[in-house]
């Protein structure tokens, strides 16, 4: 009997391990989370702190809330820097999938909640264009204590009631010029670089890539311009953002801005800088090539340059 007894109470830990790991966990680096409203009881909210400038939550048959903390594991050097994450400036946005059902989320800033996304916003059938738009960003002053709240929506049938979005944030520990923070709000994306954002744009950007513009875009909807670019050398990029066509050498991808900054199409060669904003490059800075040559070769001169860049 004894036997049996601790056979029983074994099964029944086996099982508890295995609901914890498939209902609700995080993934290994703590910069996502998914789990399911099936382990949860209707009235109680669980709180999740992820880590990281980038990721996803996906909740499963939304049931009770959810309280979610963002907090990016500062890099190391940071602390000496003054950057703290309880002081820094932080600001973060969030991509509801098109799937997105069976609750809402709040905006909660010091105790005080605000309505981000309905779910109704996310009931109708999208487009892809339209879901691309769908895009809520925040800001975190240093001292307020902001975080999100998502509230199951009372549901007959939760089977297909799936919560996900992916977040980014970015903040001060980036030790990237002020006008990147900027351009991620999407605020003075068209104002133009100075010598020493173009030199800190080529060492901290996620893609820097010289070439021309091939053609130019408009998007009334969503109020974006799409630029097509090739490419005559790569010196960086994070993912594959310009790809290689044909047999000629160059490389061919696409760049975001404003609708607002009335970029046409022209000769010449740029040098084109950005990020990555969900998975989508943004244009940053882009000087024209020969005139970053002159504003590279003259910080050399006196030792000024950031860093060293291969010029042709």
């Amino acid at each position: 009997m004894p036997w049996l007894l601790h056979r029983s109470a074994l099964c029944t830990l086996l099982i508890a391990i295995i609901l914890h790991v498939v209902l609700g966990s995080y993934s290994e680096d703590q910069c996502s989370w998914r789990g399911s409203g099936l382990s949860q009881e209707p009235a109680s909210v669980e709180k999740i702190s992820l880590h990281c400038a980038e990721g996803f939550l996906e909740w499963l048959y939304p049931t009770g809330a959810l309280h979610l903390s963002l907090s990016p594991r500062l890099p190391l050097g940071a602390a000496s820097l003054g950057v703290s994450h309880s002081t820094g400036h932080i600001t973060a946005c969030i991509k509801p999938t098109k799937s997105f059902r069976g609750a809402q989320i709040y905006l909660e800033k010091d105790g005080i909640l605000e309505l981000l996304v309905p779910e109704e916003q996310t009931d109708s059938e999208n487009t892809d264009m339209l879901n691309k738009s769908r895009v809520h960003c925040f800001s975190r002053l240093p001292g307020e204590k902001v975080a999100l709240f998502l509230q199951s929506t009372p549901h007959r049938d939760i089977s297909r009631r799936i919560a996900s979005f992916r977040y980014e944030l970015r903040g001060d520990w980036n030790s990237r010029s002020s006008l990147d923070s900027n351009n991620f709000n999407m605020e003075g994306a068209c104002r133009p670089c100075n010598d020493s954002e173009i030199l800190m744009a080529v060492c901290t950007s996620d893609f820097v890539v010289r070439g021309n513009i091939w053609t130019v875009s408009n998007n009334l909807e969503l109020q974006e311009s799409v630029i097509s670019v090739s490419t005559t050398r790569i010196y960086r990029q994070k993912y594959t953002l310009f790809q290689p066509v044909g047999k000629h050498g160059k490389s061919f991808g696409e760049i975001r801005t404003m609708l607002k900054c009335g970029v046409k199409p022209g000769a010449g060669s740029f040098l084109f800088t950005g990020w990555l904003h969900f998975g989508e490059a943004w244009l940053g800075c882009a000087p024209r090539y020969k005139d970053f040559r002159h504003i590279y070769k003259a910080a050399k001169d006196v030792h000024e340059n950031p860093c060293e860049l291969a010029l042709d």
